[in-house]
C-alpha cells in the first residue's frame, strides 16, 4: 500500500478538520477521529466527495480504551500507520478561586494525557518499520497568558514538553515528533474579525486553519525527518512583538 494511513484526532471541526481534508487531498487514507461521531463523519465524507479517502471513528481521548480501539481497528484494516496528528482538545477559561479539580483534571486528560496515550499506541505499530511520524498541536499560550487560563496554559506546556522526550525517547525508533503551537486562528466566518484584529499581527491577517494543515503536511514530509523534537509557531509573529502603552 503506497498511501500513507493518517489518524487524525479531533479532525470533525475547526483546525483538525482543515488537517484531515489537507492531508486527503494530498491523497492520503484519512482516519477522522472525535468525540462527536457526526462531526467525524461529515469530515470524512467531505473527502471522500473531494475525491481522497477517509473513514471516521468516534473516540473519547480522555479514555485510553477508545484510543486503543481506534489503534487497533487502524492496524487491522491498512495494516500501518504512518503519521498521527494529536490535534483534540478542550480549553476552559476559568478563575483560579472557581476552577474545580474535575474540571482541571478533564482539561489535562483532554489535552495532554491523550497525547502520550496515542502516541505510545501509535508507536508500537511505527517502530517496528523504523518510520512514522507525529505531530501535536499546542499553543502560545504554552509561554504567553491572559487571565484565567491556567489550566489550558499547563496543558499546552505539557504537550510542547513531552513532544521534546516522545522526540528523544523515540529516536532509536526513527519516529520524529514536532509540536506546532498556532496563535490566534479564527475557525469561523472571517466577516466576523475587524480591521485592528488583522492589523495588530505582523503579518496583516488573523490565522486560518489551513495554515496549521500547511504545516503538518510540512512536517511529515519525507524529506523534512530532519526537523525533530522542534515547536514550530505559527502566530503571524505575535509572540515576537513589544507592546508599551503610550
Amino acid at each position: 500500500m503506497d498511501s500513507r494511513i493518517v489518524i487524525v484526532t479531533g479532525g470533525g471541526q475547526g483546525i483538525g478538520a482543515a488537517i484531515a481534508k489537507a492531508y486527503g487531498a494530498n491523497g492520503d487514507i484519512v482516519i477522522v477521529t472525535d468525540i462527536d461521531e457526526m462531526k467525524a463523519r461529515e469530515t470524512a465524507a467531505y473527502i471522500v466527495k473531494n475525491g481522497g479517502t477517509a473513514h471516521s471513528e468516534l473516540c473519547d481521548v480522555r479514555k485510553e480504551d477508545h484510543i486503543i480501539k481506534v489503534v487497533s481497528q487502524t492496524l487491522l484494516q491498512f495494516g500501518k500507520i504512518d503519521i498521527l496528528i494529536n490535534n483534540a482538545g478542550v480549553s476552559k477559561f476559568k478563575s483560579p478561586f472557581e476552577i474545580t479539580t474535575k474540571e482541571w483534571d478533564d482539561i489535562q486528560h483532554t489535552n495532554v494525557r491523550s497525547v502520550f496515550l496515542f502516541s505510545r499506541e501509535v508507536a508500537k505499530d511505527m517502530r517496528k518499520r523504523k518510520k512514522g511520524s507525529i505531530v501535536n498541536i499546542a499553543s502560545t499560550r504554552s509561554v504567553m497568558s491572559e487571565p484565567y487560563s491556567e489550566a489550558y496554559a499547563a496543558s499546552k506546556g505539557a504537550v510542547v514538553a513531552v513532544t521534546h522526550a516522545l522526540a528523544a525517547s523515540f529516536q532509536e525508533d526513527r519516529i520524529q515528533v514536532n509540536v506546532i503551537s498556532p496563535g490566534w486562528i479564527h475557525t469561523g466566518d472571517q466577516s466576523e474579525l475587524r480591521e485592528i484584529d488583522h492589523e495588530q499581527h505582523f503579518s496583516k491577517r488573523v490565522g486560518e486553519p489551513n495554515d496549521i494543515a500547511r504545516a503538518c503536511l510540512f512536517l511529515t514530509d519525507e524529506s523534512n525527518q530532519f526537523i525533530n523534537g522542534e515547536n514550530v509557531t505559527i502566530d503571524g509573529g505575535m509572540t515576537r512583538k513589544m507592546i508599551y502603552e503610550q
